[in-house]
């Protein structure tokens, strides 16, 4: 997957409102578009998408650690926020664009260093104006939750027809 290394390797916003949200990750996912560039700074990447579902794989390493020399928690919250934004996105349909309003995490226990985990973001709901899912943690190898979370996101018609 390539990872975008400038702004001018981002798709525009024009071009992003010409694709459905399931489309642009789709787009993602096998390569058409750009990766984030957080990913490559916090060690993970898209892995699978389907229409309300979203999964990030990632494995924290030293870099991502508090003083403590445990997994920073913005770490947990950078991967919940990106699945479960991300699983809003695959039902936004062409013409908008959504943006996070606000999430929660819950994290349960640390995950140790070099774990691998899935975070899988899940839609309860998308409407005209807002998307709401939730995510979980989980460890790829060892099947335990590490961290579970909740969000509110914006929908955006930004073609500035009234829908």
């Amino acid at each position: 997957m390539p990872i975008a290394k400038s702004p001018a390797d981002l798709p525009t916003m024009e071009q992003i409102v010409q694709l459905s949200g399931l489309e642009f990750m789709q787009g993602i996912l096998d390569g058409r578009l750009p990766g984030p560039p957080i990913g490559t700074l916090m060690g993970y990447t898209l892995h699978e998408v389907s229409e309300g579902r979203a999964v990030f794989r990632g494995t924290p390493q030293f870099e991502v650690t508090n003083p403590m020399g445990t997994v920073h928690g913005g770490w947990y919250g950078t991967l919940l926020d990106s699945a479960m934004a991300c699983a809003v996105m695959t039902a936004v349909p062409k013409g908008s664009a959504y943006t996070t309003l606000e999430y929660k995490i819950n994290i349960l226990r640390s995950v140790p260093l070099g774990t691998t985990v899935d975070c899988i973001g899940v839609i309860d709901h998308v409407g005209r104006s807002t998307g709401v899912a939730h995510g979980e943690l989980r460890g790829v190898d060892d099947g335990k939750l590490y961290a579970t979370g909740s969000t509110t996101c914006i929908v955006m018609n930004m073609t500035g027809k009234k829908t």
